[in-house]
């Protein structure tokens, strides 16, 4: 039976070679609106590695639509960068679209030399803390002949087909919703009147293009929006669109102000596929499922089951562009999967900076000179398997080195595991999994279970060493801190340690809180429990809730500064607060711990002194270097590199990327 994953479909009369397509996602590689050489050779890499459709963007249609980092289709001039983009990913073996969108109010004055961003009514956005001028009529008719201009660029430019962003929040969402829409003439009010926007830019690009170009349309399935446009609504909008005569429809969901987590890492692979599905079941085109797809298993699941005929993976090609091929060639093994951490992809995004990759250090870089294999393969050895070990080890054999990877515990992946144990945090197990694998493929000999010492060095005499032994949880100098309820928040997250009933956990960064949260969940119901008793109707939905929120721990944070989790990125720090809040954490900031007493914690707070009673303290106050090879090292004449945490605290981010490039700077 052939994969259904590798089944041809048509969308219009475009024919793709399978099932798997690389939805637009913002990128950061343009600059004035230019396509970029960066932005050509990271799609080429993915087209090469097997995915059957592309879409770049979002592309901007006028100057109020985007920013300079989007790509440009509302001026000519942006054609002949158009255009090599769409040749670089046919080169590839991939047929290419471009989407369409305006970002409404989702735009900012900063971007538009203090001009107002526009949107349906002048509703304030949250996320942008600016309010929008409203369109009027004319300006209306103006955007949807520039969408229309914009998608003439973009069959010019030889893309297979045009899509138009009608999700997220951004302009044509803005019109749908009565959340934003607060209009009074024939663009707002009732659905019908609310729908017209969109359905007037699909009519414009098609009186353009003609009814053989094909159009794929990506819409929310649900703004998961309080006051917004609901499911329903939104399935007669997809109804609409259907009859409208578009090709396909891509299943989005949620806006960005929205308050349901949509890809993180502690959404479930393929959680919203069910808006795929119901779509499905209502018009006649294509559908395609999107969101936290990141796995062939999960795909195949979604295509067989008729929840969709395409599926959408678009972080999971930042991560490994080859999965697609992988795939294809019975090589599922080799894949390296995304952990869905937005540290690379959307946290750059915050931070104005072009996306890379956790998983994937080359991400991003695929324009850059990459070092030839050697000619003359050198000695390697490596200390520490933990990811920086791991990626060190696995780079240098990529370019013919001979590789020993030693690690003193009994498993590659070091913090990863500690990493994966809070909630919804897995798949960093399953990256360290990924790792190990990689290690086995590229034939590295790993000596596990074997600490690494003056002898082993001088045994071993490398031509270079690597020195990726990690760190290890700071003691801070606190009155009571060596009692034996006094405990590491490494030891909590690795199963060694278990806590009594209240817990005071000493530190509120990253580490603090995912170990509140995991104690925090002890007791909780299970998904499968919460299944039966919702499906039997043995409890109220608000009981349910209470069960699924309520745990048998009582978990305090303690925190020094005036922030909790300050080294999460940006697209994860408000989930994990918000659940703090919803699994009854309490916290307290800018509080100092005097003492650690037999039954609790003494702490200065507000200007007073009080005691927090706890049956364990749980220390999660940082990491320090633990490198006791460098001097050896040094004394040897050993060439070496040191990377990760024993250098300096790292994050994942920063630990995989310095033990890749170590490894590639081996000559």
């Amino acid at each position: 039976m052939s994969d259904p994953l590798f089944r041809r479909i048509f969308i219009g009369p475009v024919e793709l070679k399978n099932r798997l397509f690389m939805p637009a996602m913002h990128m950061n590689m343009c600059r004035d609106f230019q396509v970029t050489d960066q932005l050509i050779e990271f799609y080429r890499e993915r087209a090469k590695g097997g995915v059957g459709l592309i879409s770049v963007g979002y592309a901007t249609v006028d100057e109020l639509s985007g920013s300079p980092a989007n790509i440009g289709a509302h001026l000519d001039e942006h054609i002949p960068g158009l255009t090599a983009l769409a040749a670089a990913i046919h080169e590839g073996g991939a047929k290419a679209t471009v989407q369409l969108n305006h970002a409404g109010r989702y735009n900012s004055s900063f971007f538009l030399g203090g001009r107002k961003p526009v949107a349906p009514s002048p509703v304030a956005c949250r996320m942008t803390r600016e309010t929008p001028k409203e369109l009027e009529p004319a300006e209306i008719a103006a955007t949807i002949r520039r969408f229309g201009d914009a998608a003439e660029r973009v069959r010019k430019a030889g893309f297979d087909l045009v899509e138009i962003l009608a999700g997220t929040g951004y302009l044509i969402s803005e019109f749908l919703s009565p959340l934003t829409n607060k209009r009074q003439d024939s663009y707002g009010g009732s659905l019908e009147n609310r729908m017209r926007f969109g359905l007037e830019v699909v009519d414009e690009i098609k009186s353009r293009l003609g009814d053989d170009y094909p159009i794929l349309v990506r819409l929310n399935g649900n703004d998961f929006m309080e006051g917004g446009i609901g499911q329903d609504d939104l399935l007669e909008f997809a109804v609409a669109l259907d009859e409208a005569g578009v090709d396909a429809l891509c299943v989005n969901v949620g806006w960005h102000e929205a308050q349901v987590p949509q890809i993180v890492t502690k959404v479930p692979r393929g959680a919203f596929a069910y808006l795929a599905r119901d779509v499905k079941e209502r018009v006649s085109v294509p559908v395609i499922a999107s969101h936290r797809i990141n796995d062939p298993r999960i795909a195949r699941l979604l295509l067989t089951e008729n929840f969709c005929d395409m599926v959408a993976i678009g972080r999971a090609l930042i991560a490994d562009p080859w999965l697609p091929e992988k795939i294809r060639t019975g090589r599922e093994n080799e894949i390296i999967h995304c952990v869905a951490c937005g540290q690379g992809c959307f946290d750059h995004l915050f931070k104005m900076k072009p996306v890379e990759c956790l998983c994937n250090p080359r991400a991003g870089h695929e324009y850059e000179p990459q070092p030839a294999k050697t000619q003359q393969p050198k000695k390697v050895m490596v200390v520490g398997g933990g990811v920086a070990g791991m990626s060190a080890a696995i780079a240098a054999a990529e370019l013919g080195h001979r590789v020993t990877l030693y690690e003193k515990g009994l498993r590659l992946g070091g913090q990863l595991h500690l990493a994966g144990a809070p909630p919804g945090r897995g798949e960093f197990v399953i990256f360290a999994e990924d790792l190990a694998r990689q290690v086995v493929h590229h034939g590295i000999r790993a000596v596990i279970g074997s600490p690494v010492d003056l002898k082993t060095l001088e045994a071993e005499k490398p031509d270079f060493l690597v020195l990726a032994t990690g760190g290890e949880p700071i003691t801070p100098p606190i009155s009571g801190v060596d009692r034996e309820h006094v405990v590491q928040a490494w030891d909590v997250l690795a199963g060694k340690v278990e806590t009594g009933r209240r817990v005071v956990v000493v530190g509120g960064g990253a580490v603090g809180i995912e170990t509140a949260l995991l104690l925090a969940e002890i007791g909780t119901l299970s998904g499968e429990e919460l299944k039966f008793l919702l499906v039997n109707g043995a409890v109220t939905p608000d009981k349910l809730y209470k069960l699924a929120t309520e745990g048998t721990k009582e978990v305090v944070v303690v925190e020094m500064a005036d922030t909790l989790g300050a080294n999460f990125g940006k697209s994860t720090r408000w989930g994990m607060l918000q659940d703090v809040g919803r699994y009854g954490v309490k916290t307290f900031i800018q509080a100092k711990v005097l003492e650690i007493t037999e039954g609790g914690v003494k702490i200065e707070h507000g200007g007073e002194t009080r005691e927090l009673p706890a049956d364990h303290v749980v220390l999660a106050v940082g990491t320090r270097p633990a490198n006791p090879l460098q001097k050896v090292a040094e004394e040897l004449g050993i060439d070496f590199r040191v990377v990760g945490d024993a250098m300096a605290p790292a994050t994942v981010f920063e630990a995989n990327h310095q033990g890749y490039n170590a490894g590639r700077c081996i000559a």
